[in-house]
């Protein structure tokens, strides 16, 4: 059987026959992969996804370059050129469309200005740098509920917003399946524009206020959902990290109440075009799995070993396709190369087994993982992503 890396990931996605379990391994800082790469021994940045053994490709549209490329000065300079960010090189910080200041030059992501956040004296420095189309107002009003009563989302439909998505679904489409960047789901844009804090709060003290700021995240949300679809999508994404490693963020009754018919109206526009959903969600989420399902998740991502993986694919292993897993926490920057291998082939053979598994890390990898850290979890995942199948 020869399948196309696309085929294969999507066999396993619609529970068919493949030769072997698809893989994919992502860094957290896309701008290393040069030196990662000159760092195992490859030729050029361009053999990294071959030599990692990846079959998807995320891309993104130009409101949410800002997020993944922050690092990358040059870009954001293109992308400031073109309307949607503004860069305050003096300070380290890129501005995008909602809003929301983004730390440049972070291994991570790490929102440090939040434009309904009320407690600022810095506005207007943050003023002078917003992009085209920001209501500036926002951020001179005092009230939240007023804040949030002239918030507008950035228009998803805008014209150069899925000029990279439609470049790279052009180019990498069979190669790979190319997925549109769901990143920043309702909750996490919620807590970017006001604040975790803030939004923690009022979430509790004023939940019309936050269900108002919720309802203008789901449109724009909506409004891409759609665009992905016209655009020849194979599988939708959104992504809220809605755990920490120990239980859920909110408890179950407010889960229900605010976000669960909210992504069902989202899920909604892929699933009426029969396209099946994927969800980042990092943290432990079990208590909220079964609900997620209920709406028409599909595949969850990126599976934090923080949750039972053994209970996973014995409870969810039907209804759900599993994307992760495999420690980047606790083991995979810190163990032996051999503490490694161990890890990887126990973690692939709990959520493998029988197919219905997408092989990877349950995070992207930071750049404090060693290189033959990198090297072990490569060569293991190669070879048990093959052998799992066989057992």
């Amino acid at each position: 059987m020869t399948l196309t890396n696309e085929q294969r990931i999507l066999n396993v996605i619609n529970r068919r026959d493949v030769d072997f379990l698809p893989s994919q391994i992502t860094m957290a800082d896309r701008t290393r992969d040069r030196e990662l790469s000159i760092q195992l021994g490859l030729s050029s940045a361009d053999e990294l996804d071959s030599y990692m053994g990846n079959h998807i490709h995320i891309t993104f549209s130009a409101d949410d370059v800002p997020l993944v490329y922050r690092n990358d000065i040059e870009k954001m300079k293109e992308y400031e050129a073109r309307g949607f960010c503004g860069v305050d090189v003096e300070n380290h910080v890129v501005y995008d469309k909602w809003g929301v200041g983004i730390q440049m030059y972070a291994d991570g992501f790490f929102p440090c200005f939040h434009p309904l956040q009320q407690k600022y004296e810095r506005n207007e420095i943050a003023e002078k740098f917003m992009p085209p189309g920001f209501n500036r107002d926002v951020l001179k009003l005092g009230e939240l509920e007023e804040a949030v009563r002239c918030f507008k989302a950035p228009d998803a439909s805008a014209k150069g917003n899925f000029d990279l998505i439609e470049y790279d679904l052009k180019k990498y489409s069979g190669d790979f399946l190319v997925i549109c960047s769901g990143y920043g789901g309702m909750y996490e844009r919620s807590y970017h524009v006001m604040g975790f804090e803030e939004l923690m709060m009022e979430i509790a003290a004023q939940p019309e206020v936050v269900e108002e700021l919720l309802d203008k995240i789901l449109e724009y949300k909506i409004a891409f959902a759609r665009k992905c679809v016209e655009h020849g999508a194979k599988v939708g994404h959104t992504g809220d990290d809605l755990g920490t490693q120990y239980s859920t963020l909110f408890s179950k009754e407010m889960f229900r109440r605010i976000f669960k018919p909210r992504y069902a109206k989202l899920f909604n526009v892929y699933k009426s075009a029969g396209i099946p959903v994927a969800m980042h969600s990092c943290g432990n989420i079990t208590e909220f799995i079964p609900d997620l399902i209920d709406v028409g998740l599909d595949i969850l991502e990126p599976v934090q070993p923080c949750m039972d993986l053994k209970f996973l694919k014995k409870e969810f292993g039907k209804d759900l396709i599993f994307w992760g897993g495999i420690d980047t926490q606790q083991i995979l920057p810190y163990g032996s190369p051999e503490k490694i291998e161990e890890m990887v082939r126990e973690t692939i053979h709990i959520l493998g087994k029988g197919g219905g598994y997408i092989v990877a890390p349950s995070q992207e990898i930071t750049k404090d993982v060693p290189v033959e850290n990198i090297k072990a979890l490569v060569k293991t995942v190669i070879i048990e992503r093959e052998r799992v199948l066989q057992m």
